[in-house]
């Protein structure tokens, strides 16, 4: 039986209206493809608090996780497992986004995404948050 996977990503926005992208560090699952960041949910713990989790882990954000704002999910199977990775907006954190893991990091205008080189499961999520966020429309 194929094994599921609960990750969790979100689409850090910032006052401009960009999204916050992460590079997958070389040597590992889909190394050089960009992403939402996020990651793993825990056994016992909710995605919310995951995604507060991961992004302090990986980027030293915290975001404020009562203003989590759920958008879409993504099912998406990878053929050795199935990932359900629910995305959620986040418009309010304290910190500067500093990668932690190796990874390259830069803010996208919403439009811009669905053209990166991205994760598979992160494909239709891109296109989402391009036809779907009011920066998406304002921004080129």
């Amino acid at each position: 039986m194929k094994k599921t996977l609960l990750v969790v990503a979100g689409a850090v926005l910032d006052a401009d209206g960009r999204v916050l992208m992460a590079q997958r560090p070389p040597g590992g699952r889909h190394a050089g493809q960009w992403e939402f960041p996020g990651g793993k949910v825990e056994p016992g713990e909710s995605p919310e608090a995951a995604l507060c989790r991961e992004l302090f882990e990986e980027l030293r954000i915290e975001p404020c996780e009562r203003c989590l704002q759920p958008f879409l999910f993504a099912s998406y199977d990878y053929g050795d497992m199935h990932l359900v990775m629910p995305l959620y907006l986040c418009r309010q954190w304290d910190g500067i986004a500093v990668p932690q893991d190796g990874q390259t990091i830069k803010w996208v205008f919403p439009k811009k995404i669905p053209a990166m080189d991205l994760v598979p499961a992160d494909v239709d999520l891109a296109g989402a948050i391009a036809d779907r966020l009011i920066g998406g429309r304002r921004y080129e």
